[in-house]
């Protein structure tokens, strides 16, 4: 088992996973390329404009979400420090390994007397969080989409009640401390708190409806039905879809995972080339607000720690 995960971790594996994934990309493109060239005629600017706008409120939920949970922990940042240390650590997810985001938070949180060891159990908690609570809202959201939306995603309305009880203070603390010692790390200072909690879960759960919503005026634009059903169907879609390109963490910020999924369960609502630019789309645009957010992070860093 150690030599396999010693495999899997190693740099040559990752970068091997993640110019496969660019290549398949590459490959799909240049297949659909009228039809992409087609489909991207007809998105009119006002959806494009509008999904922009709203995949930076989706960044921002997801800052605030963590942003509660450090103050929870005992670390309550002003905002220009949170933006800056959120912002630049962001950049980490698009380094193979999973883990670099949390490492910069970390070690930029340390700048602003954050101990790291909380700055490391923020940002962890912070992820759970969205992956936690992002596998509920697609289990919500898909099932009330339509009868077959769930499809191979059918475990999800069983797994979603499980992982609710790792959202509960007592149960997340304990979850904490027990990885903290196998570490063998201090324990945090003070526990969890509900309220605390509660605030950080209500932001990340926006998150997930804001970043649905950026990809259904996307969608919508290129012929999706505008209606409540398909944006509740393009929330839980997204949710699940970030979800299983974070669990794939030999590539950075889930590429092409993600991606895949999103073709799979928008597959019925769209012809192909429409879906394909739809994906390629919400990908560039989210890379853009986290380039954005480190951008202004990197601003509103005193001058003597850039």
């Amino acid at each position: 088992m150690h030599r396999v995960l010693a495999v899997v971790r190693s740099p040559f594996v990752r970068w091997a996973f993640l110019l496969g994934a660019v290549a398949l990309a590459v490959v799909a493109v240049v297949g659909a390329w009228d039809e992409l060239a087609a489909a991207a005629h007809r998105m009119p600017a006002t959806n494009l404009v509008a999904a922009a706008a709203v995949a930076v409120a989706y960044v921002a939920a997801t800052f605030l979400s963590w942003r509660a949970v450090l103050a929870d922990l005992g670390s309550p940042l002003p905002l220009r420090p949170a933006v800056s240390v959120f912002g630049i650590s962001q950049i980490g997810k698009y380094v193979p390994g999973g883990v670099w985001n949390v490492v910069a938070a970390a070690e930029i949180g340390a700048d602003h007397k954050v101990p790291r060891a909380r700055s490391l159990a923020g940002m962890a908690l912070a992820v759970l969080l969205g992956t936690v609570s992002g596998v509920v809202v697609a289990a919500v959201c898909l099932p009330v989409a339509g009868a077959d939306a769930l499809g191979d995603w059918v475990w999800l309305a069983w797994a979603a009640p499980l992982l609710l009880v790792l959202l509960l203070p007592p149960v997340l603390s304990r979850l904490v401390g027990l990885g903290f010692r196998l570490l063998r790390r201090p324990p945090l200072e003070r526990p969890l708190t509900w309220s605390g909690l509660g605030v950080a879960v209500a932001w990340s759960v926006l998150s997930w409806a804001l970043a649905g919503l950026a990809v259904w005026l996307l969608a919508t634009g290129l012929g999706l039905e505008a209606a409540p059903r398909t944006l509740v169907l393009l929330v839980g879609a997204y949710a699940i879809a970030w979800v299983a390109g974070f669990v794939v963490v030999l590539v950075p910020a889930g590429a092409g995972v993600r991606e895949a999924v999103l073709l799979t369960l928008l597959a019925a609502s769209l012809p192909h080339a429409a879906v394909l630019l739809v994906v390629l789309l919400a990908r560039v645009l989210l890379t853009l607000v986290d380039l954005l957010f480190a951008a202004v992070g990197v601003l509103v860093r005193p001058a003597r720690g850039r």
